[in-house]
């Protein structure tokens, strides 16, 4: 427990048998339950974590086929609406001792605190920057942040970062039939997180890395990652026209995206064409003028669909 709050942390784990002893081992004491989800492993992870007993919390291991780790995270956040008493917050540790138990109750005490509904870790804000982070890793983290920030109409700065903490709240009126269960999966629940006007902050965590190796395959993680994210942002987009918390930044927002597109695609752009410059530079000139518009009112409509959210969850306490 932690300030009236329960506090479950959700660990998946996939080939881990070098690390997560290290990572049972430091769990904060504020902790009360633990749920390691072993996706497929085909090492010893789920013997290491069978043999491991502490009386800190409680310690529950849930086997699965290898479904990937967004499907693994949302097993855990689903068998911890089902353990765990309410109020409670839900984290996800990686099973590779990349995240720093210390950071832990810097993560959960916005939400705590009422301020935010999920939290983030962001490796960037860190005193500690970077420093260790692969370069590579770091480019492409900063070329996600900026896709993402587009999909989701929020800035984010560290995406990929899967140190989080959720309340209760969230996890109970999420839809689980909805997910994507690879390695995409903070990129897609910041995406429906502003679907759900929800509440979302960024704290500072440390970027730990040592001996373990990714198993992330970095050109097809951006193929298909980008295909989602291209297609969640128009969905989301277009969801908002029939939101009960619509407002005119979400009309005029898609309304300059249809622009944009009809500026862009050949056979479809004849009225632009007679009224402007009809040479591809031209084209894309006013393409971008559109989406930049766009993505503006974009990100104006989810910071007003929140603060309409607030005011009306603040009536019904009344």
């Amino acid at each position: 427990m932690h300030n009236g709050w329960g506090v479950g942390v959700v660990i998946p784990a996939r080939n881990e048998e070098d690390f997560i002893e290290g990572v049972l081992s430091t769990i904060p004491h504020c902790v009360d339950q633990v749920i390691v989800i072993n996706d497929g492993s085909n090492d010893k992870t789920p013997e290491r974590v069978e043999s491991f007993i502490t009386d800190n919390y409680s310690l529950e291991l849930i086997n699965l086929d290898g479904l990937g780790v967004g499907a693994a995270i949302d097993t855990g956040h689903r068998r911890m609406l089902e353990v765990c008493q309410k109020p409670f917050v839900s984290v996800v540790m990686a099973g590779d001792g990349q995240m720093d138990p210390e950071d832990l109750v810097t993560l959960i005490n916005p939400i705590i605190d009422g301020k935010y509904d999920h939290v983030k870790g962001n490796r960037f804000l860190h005193h500690e920057g970077t420093n260790t982070m692969p370069k590579l890793r770091k480019i492409a983290s900063m070329i996600l942040g900026f896709l993402t920030t587009l999909a989701s109409g929020r800035k984010t700065q560290d995406p990929q970062c899967g140190y989080t903490a959720t309340s209760n709240e969230v996890l109970e009126n999420w839809n689980w039939k909805k997910s994507w269960p690879g390695y995409g999966y903070p990129n897609f629940w910041l995406i429906q997180l502003s679907c759900y006007s929800y509440r979302v902050g960024e704290v500072p965590v440390r970027a730990i890395y040592g001996e373990e190796k990714s198993q992330l395959k970095m050109i097809k993680f951006f193929i298909f990652v980008g295909a989602m994210m291209f297609i969640m942002h128009h969905k989301r987009c277009f969801s908002m026209l029939f939101s009960r918390y619509i407002t005119p930044h979400a009309l005029f927002a898609f309304i300059a995206y249809i622009i944009g597109w009809i500026a862009l695609i050949p056979g479809i752009s004849t009225d632009l064409e007679r009224e402007f410059d009809s040479t591809p530079i031209m084209k894309i000139m006013i393409t971008t003028i559109c989406w930049t518009c766009a993505h503006i009112l974009d990100r104006l409509a989810v910071k007003t669909r929140m603060e309409l959210k607030i005011n009306a969850k603040a009536r019904q306490k009344k």
